[in-house]
Protein backbone atom coordinates (compact mmCIF):
# COMPACT_ATOMS: atom_id res chain seq x y z
CA UNK A 1 0.00 0.00 0.00
CA UNK A 2 1.33 3.25 -1.14
CA UNK A 3 2.18 5.90 1.59
CA UNK A 4 -0.18 8.45 1.65
CA UNK A 5 0.75 11.51 3.16
CA UNK A 6 -1.23 13.25 6.21
CA UNK A 7 -2.99 16.39 5.62
CA UNK A 8 -4.89 19.23 7.47
CA UNK A 9 -7.90 20.72 6.98
CA UNK A 10 -8.80 24.27 7.50
CA UNK A 11 -11.95 26.17 7.30
CA UNK A 12 -10.64 29.55 7.12
CA UNK A 13 -8.35 31.54 4.13
CA UNK A 14 -6.51 34.87 4.43
CA UNK A 15 -7.71 37.48 2.26
CA UNK A 16 -5.83 38.39 -0.63
CA UNK A 17 -5.13 42.06 -0.54
CA UNK A 18 -3.81 44.11 -4.10
CA UNK A 19 -1.28 46.80 -2.90
CA UNK A 20 0.26 49.58 -5.10
CA UNK A 21 -1.21 50.50 -8.33
CA UNK A 22 -1.43 50.86 -11.84
CA UNK A 23 1.40 48.61 -13.37
CA UNK A 24 3.11 48.47 -9.79
CA UNK A 25 0.56 46.22 -8.44
CA UNK A 26 1.18 43.08 -6.03
CA UNK A 27 -0.70 40.96 -4.51
CA UNK A 28 -0.41 39.52 -0.60
CA UNK A 29 -2.59 36.58 1.33
CA UNK A 30 -4.91 34.76 -0.53
CA UNK A 31 -3.33 31.31 0.99
CA UNK A 32 -5.88 28.85 3.22
CA UNK A 33 -3.17 26.44 4.59
CA UNK A 34 -0.31 26.97 7.29
CA UNK A 35 2.73 28.17 6.40
CA UNK A 36 4.88 25.67 4.29
CA UNK A 37 2.09 23.75 3.98
CA UNK A 38 1.38 24.23 0.18
CA UNK A 39 0.80 20.55 -0.50
CA UNK A 40 -2.37 20.72 1.74
CA UNK A 41 -4.25 23.73 -0.15
CA UNK A 42 -3.66 26.56 -2.18
CA UNK A 43 -0.62 29.34 -1.63
CA UNK A 44 -1.67 31.72 -5.43
CA UNK A 45 0.58 34.58 -3.71
CA UNK A 46 4.45 34.44 -2.72
CA UNK A 47 5.82 36.14 0.29
CA UNK A 48 7.39 39.72 -0.72
CA UNK A 49 10.51 41.08 0.04
CA UNK A 50 10.65 44.67 0.62
CA UNK A 51 13.74 46.97 1.16
CA UNK A 52 14.10 50.10 3.42
CA UNK A 53 14.93 53.70 2.64
CA UNK A 54 15.67 56.46 5.42
CA UNK A 55 14.28 59.69 5.05
CA UNK A 56 17.47 61.43 6.40
CA UNK A 57 21.06 60.05 6.11
CA UNK A 58 21.50 60.69 9.81
CA UNK A 59 18.84 57.60 10.75
CA UNK A 60 21.81 55.45 9.35
CA UNK A 61 24.70 56.84 11.82
CA UNK A 62 24.44 53.83 14.15
CA UNK A 63 24.59 51.68 11.25
CA UNK A 64 28.32 49.25 10.69
CA UNK A 65 29.88 50.35 7.72
CA UNK A 66 28.84 46.57 5.83
CA UNK A 67 25.23 47.79 6.18
CA UNK A 68 25.83 51.07 4.63
CA UNK A 69 27.95 50.31 1.31
CA UNK A 70 26.03 49.04 -0.58
CA UNK A 71 23.90 52.18 -0.70
CA UNK A 72 27.23 54.68 -0.42
CA UNK A 73 26.60 56.79 -3.52
CA UNK A 74 22.16 56.99 -2.34
CA UNK A 75 22.13 56.92 1.24
CA UNK A 76 21.85 61.07 1.44
CA UNK A 77 19.05 61.04 -1.51
CA UNK A 78 16.08 58.79 -0.66
CA UNK A 79 14.79 58.48 -3.67
CA UNK A 80 17.91 57.32 -5.51
CA UNK A 81 18.37 55.01 -2.55
CA UNK A 82 14.96 53.53 -3.71
CA UNK A 83 15.38 53.11 -7.15
CA UNK A 84 19.17 51.52 -6.55
CA UNK A 85 16.96 49.31 -3.97
CA UNK A 86 14.49 48.40 -6.72
CA UNK A 87 16.93 48.14 -9.92
CA UNK A 88 19.45 46.68 -8.56
CA UNK A 89 18.91 44.88 -5.55
CA UNK A 90 15.68 43.22 -6.57
CA UNK A 91 13.13 44.94 -4.01
CA UNK A 92 9.90 43.78 -4.41
CA UNK A 93 8.42 46.91 -2.45
CA UNK A 94 10.31 49.60 -0.63
CA UNK A 95 9.35 50.97 2.83
CA UNK A 96 10.06 54.42 3.59
CA UNK A 97 10.95 54.99 6.94
CA UNK A 98 9.96 58.44 8.07
CA UNK A 99 12.63 58.57 11.31
CA UNK A 100 13.06 62.14 10.70
CA UNK A 101 9.54 62.88 11.68
CA UNK A 102 10.20 61.75 15.22
CA UNK A 103 9.38 64.74 17.62
CA UNK A 104 12.37 63.67 19.93
CA UNK A 105 14.73 63.98 17.07
CA UNK A 106 14.58 66.21 13.59
CA UNK A 107 10.58 66.50 13.68
CA UNK A 108 9.99 66.74 10.30
CA UNK A 109 6.56 68.47 9.62
CA UNK A 110 4.02 66.46 7.65
CA UNK A 111 3.98 68.44 4.78
CA UNK A 112 7.56 67.97 4.25
CA UNK A 113 7.15 63.97 4.91
CA UNK A 114 4.77 63.93 2.32
CA UNK A 115 6.24 65.82 -0.24
CA UNK A 116 9.48 63.37 0.10
CA UNK A 117 6.63 60.67 0.08
CA UNK A 118 4.98 60.88 -2.70
CA UNK A 119 8.48 62.19 -4.98
CA UNK A 120 9.48 58.41 -4.15
CA UNK A 121 6.40 56.91 -4.66
CA UNK A 122 6.32 58.47 -8.26
CA UNK A 123 9.85 57.26 -9.25
CA UNK A 124 9.48 53.10 -8.05
CA UNK A 125 7.34 50.91 -9.71
CA UNK A 126 6.65 48.65 -7.21
CA UNK A 127 4.17 49.13 -4.13
CA UNK A 128 5.51 52.06 -1.42
CA UNK A 129 4.90 51.25 2.45
CA UNK A 130 5.37 54.33 4.67
CA UNK A 131 6.05 53.28 7.96
CA UNK A 132 6.05 56.49 10.58
CA UNK A 133 8.23 56.77 13.79
CA UNK A 134 6.47 54.87 15.72
CA UNK A 135 5.23 58.54 17.64
CA UNK A 136 1.32 57.54 17.91
CA UNK A 137 0.46 61.71 17.45
CA UNK A 138 3.06 62.75 15.00
CA UNK A 139 2.83 59.72 12.92
CA UNK A 140 -1.21 60.37 12.89
CA UNK A 141 -0.48 63.94 11.57
CA UNK A 142 2.30 63.07 9.33
CA UNK A 143 0.30 59.86 7.62
CA UNK A 144 -3.00 61.52 7.33
CA UNK A 145 -0.94 64.07 5.35
CA UNK A 146 0.99 61.53 3.24
CA UNK A 147 -2.64 59.60 2.42
CA UNK A 148 -3.82 62.92 1.65
CA UNK A 149 -0.55 63.73 -0.84
CA UNK A 150 -0.79 60.84 -2.45
CA UNK A 151 -4.57 60.29 -3.12
CA UNK A 152 -5.06 56.94 -4.93
CA UNK A 153 -1.64 55.70 -4.67
CA UNK A 154 -2.78 52.91 -2.74
CA UNK A 155 0.06 53.03 -0.32
CA UNK A 156 0.76 50.96 2.86
CA UNK A 157 0.63 53.37 5.67
CA UNK A 158 1.60 52.85 9.30
CA UNK A 159 2.02 52.25 12.02
CA UNK A 160 -1.74 52.30 12.84
CA UNK A 161 -1.84 51.74 17.19
CA UNK A 162 -4.46 51.75 19.89
CA UNK A 163 -3.76 55.81 20.34
CA UNK A 164 -4.08 56.58 16.44
CA UNK A 165 -6.19 53.99 14.29
CA UNK A 166 -8.58 56.80 14.05
CA UNK A 167 -6.85 59.40 12.56
CA UNK A 168 -4.37 56.97 9.81
CA UNK A 169 -7.62 54.74 9.27
CA UNK A 170 -9.56 57.80 8.24
CA UNK A 171 -7.36 59.14 6.48
CA UNK A 172 -6.75 55.71 4.29
CA UNK A 173 -10.14 55.22 4.08
CA UNK A 174 -10.30 58.89 2.09
CA UNK A 175 -7.82 58.32 0.03
CA UNK A 176 -7.47 54.89 -0.68
CA UNK A 177 -4.37 53.35 1.08
CA UNK A 178 -3.85 50.12 3.10
CA UNK A 179 -3.37 50.38 6.51
CA UNK A 180 -0.48 48.53 8.95
CA UNK A 181 -1.96 47.59 12.34
CA UNK A 182 0.51 47.16 14.73
CA UNK A 183 -0.25 45.71 18.22
CA UNK A 184 2.87 44.44 20.83
CA UNK A 185 2.79 40.64 20.58
CA UNK A 186 -0.60 39.84 21.86
CA UNK A 187 -2.74 37.52 19.39
CA UNK A 188 -5.88 39.41 21.64
CA UNK A 189 -4.43 42.82 21.01
CA UNK A 190 -4.48 42.55 17.67
CA UNK A 191 -7.58 40.90 16.98
CA UNK A 192 -9.03 44.24 18.94
CA UNK A 193 -7.06 46.49 16.91
CA UNK A 194 -8.39 45.20 13.65
CA UNK A 195 -11.93 44.98 14.64
CA UNK A 196 -11.96 48.70 15.63
CA UNK A 197 -10.47 49.74 12.00
CA UNK A 198 -13.59 47.83 11.03
CA UNK A 199 -15.83 49.55 12.86
CA UNK A 200 -14.16 52.55 11.77
CA UNK A 201 -15.41 51.63 8.18
CA UNK A 202 -11.72 50.37 7.25
CA UNK A 203 -12.23 47.21 4.65
CA UNK A 204 -10.21 44.24 5.82
CA UNK A 205 -9.21 43.88 2.79
CA UNK A 206 -7.18 47.06 3.63
CA UNK A 207 -5.57 46.10 6.76
CA UNK A 208 -2.40 44.49 6.60
CA UNK A 209 -0.94 43.02 10.55
CA UNK A 210 1.86 43.68 12.36
CA UNK A 211 1.87 41.59 15.14
CA UNK A 212 5.85 43.30 16.46
CA UNK A 213 9.08 41.56 15.61
CA UNK A 214 11.80 40.48 17.83
CA UNK A 215 14.82 39.46 16.05
CA UNK A 216 17.07 36.31 16.75
CA UNK A 217 18.18 35.84 19.78
CA UNK A 218 16.14 38.73 21.32
CA UNK A 219 12.57 37.68 21.43
CA UNK A 220 11.93 35.93 17.98
CA UNK A 221 10.67 32.90 19.63
CA UNK A 222 7.95 34.61 21.14
CA UNK A 223 7.13 36.62 18.27
CA UNK A 224 7.15 33.55 16.39
CA UNK A 225 4.60 31.28 18.72
CA UNK A 226 2.05 34.71 18.37
CA UNK A 227 2.38 35.18 14.63
CA UNK A 228 1.93 30.82 14.55
CA UNK A 229 -1.64 31.45 17.01
CA UNK A 230 -2.57 34.24 14.72
CA UNK A 231 -2.45 31.92 11.31
CA UNK A 232 -4.03 28.83 13.55
CA UNK A 233 -6.87 31.06 14.74
CA UNK A 234 -7.53 32.14 11.22
CA UNK A 235 -7.11 29.38 9.44
CA UNK A 236 -8.19 26.46 11.77
CA UNK A 237 -10.85 28.49 13.86
CA UNK A 238 -12.28 30.70 11.05
CA UNK A 239 -12.01 34.14 12.35
CA UNK A 240 -12.48 36.28 9.70
CA UNK A 241 -11.04 39.20 11.98
CA UNK A 242 -7.71 37.33 11.94
CA UNK A 243 -7.49 36.36 8.28
CA UNK A 244 -5.34 38.93 7.14
CA UNK A 245 -1.47 39.06 5.75
CA UNK A 246 0.89 39.67 8.10
CA UNK A 247 4.13 42.00 7.92
CA UNK A 248 7.43 42.11 9.87
CA UNK A 249 9.91 44.50 10.25
CA UNK A 250 12.96 42.85 10.17
CA UNK A 251 15.36 44.78 9.04
CA UNK A 252 15.24 47.25 12.01
CA UNK A 253 15.37 44.56 14.77
CA UNK A 254 17.88 42.04 13.10
CA UNK A 255 20.54 45.02 12.61
CA UNK A 256 20.40 46.52 16.40
CA UNK A 257 21.28 43.55 18.14
CA UNK A 258 24.77 42.90 19.58
CA UNK A 259 25.44 40.69 17.67
CA UNK A 260 24.95 42.17 14.56
CA UNK A 261 27.20 45.38 15.18
CA UNK A 262 29.72 44.73 18.01
CA UNK A 263 33.32 44.23 16.70
CA UNK A 264 35.58 41.29 16.34
CA UNK A 265 38.02 43.50 18.74
CA UNK A 266 35.38 43.18 21.12
CA UNK A 267 34.34 39.84 20.68
CA UNK A 268 36.67 37.78 18.52
CA UNK A 269 34.49 34.79 18.93
CA UNK A 270 31.72 35.83 17.15
CA UNK A 271 33.15 35.46 14.02
CA UNK A 272 33.87 37.91 10.59
CA UNK A 273 31.70 41.49 11.24
CA UNK A 274 31.22 41.66 7.35
CA UNK A 275 28.58 38.46 7.61
CA UNK A 276 27.43 38.41 11.02
CA UNK A 277 25.04 41.37 10.07
CA UNK A 278 23.47 39.74 7.38
CA UNK A 279 23.48 36.43 8.55
CA UNK A 280 21.25 37.20 11.87
CA UNK A 281 18.51 39.17 9.43
CA UNK A 282 18.40 35.82 7.04
CA UNK A 283 18.21 33.91 10.15
CA UNK A 284 15.33 35.88 11.66
CA UNK A 285 13.63 36.93 8.21
CA UNK A 286 13.58 32.87 7.61
CA UNK A 287 11.69 32.35 11.08
CA UNK A 288 9.34 34.84 10.03
CA UNK A 289 8.70 33.23 6.80
CA UNK A 290 7.90 30.17 8.65
CA UNK A 291 5.89 31.56 11.23
CA UNK A 292 3.72 33.04 8.20
CA UNK A 293 5.31 36.70 7.42
CA UNK A 294 4.16 37.58 4.50
CA UNK A 295 6.22 40.44 3.67
CA UNK A 296 9.50 41.00 5.10
CA UNK A 297 11.29 44.75 5.18
CA UNK A 298 15.04 43.83 4.99
CA UNK A 299 17.94 45.71 4.72
CA UNK A 300 21.18 44.52 3.16
CA UNK A 301 20.81 43.07 -0.73
CA UNK A 302 22.46 39.77 0.28
CA UNK A 303 19.79 39.22 2.51
CA UNK A 304 17.13 40.07 0.41
CA UNK A 305 19.08 37.84 -2.58
CA UNK A 306 19.10 35.12 -0.58
CA UNK A 307 15.59 35.64 1.70
CA UNK A 308 13.85 35.56 -2.59
CA UNK A 309 15.50 32.37 -3.39
CA UNK A 310 14.34 30.45 0.00
CA UNK A 311 11.13 32.24 -0.57
CA UNK A 312 10.81 30.54 -4.42
CA UNK A 313 12.17 27.26 -3.01
CA UNK A 314 9.48 26.83 -0.98
CA UNK A 315 6.82 27.80 -2.59
CA UNK A 316 8.07 25.86 -5.62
Amino acid sequence: MAFQFPKDTYSGSILEIAVGSGDGIAKVGGQNVMPLCNFEGDVPNRALVAMEVYDNVAATESWTAEAKAPFADVIGDPVAWAKKCQDEYGAEMICLQLASTDPNDMDTGADEAAALVKKVAEAISVPLVVWGSESAEKDAEVLSKVAEVCDGMNLILGPATEDNYKKIGGAAIGYGHTVVAQTPIDVNMAKQLNILLGNLGVPANKIIMDPSTGALGYGIEYTYSVMERIRLTALKQGDEKMQLPLICDVAKYAWKTREAGISEKEEPGFGDLKTRGILWEIVTASDLLVSGADILILRHPESVRVIKKVIDDVMA
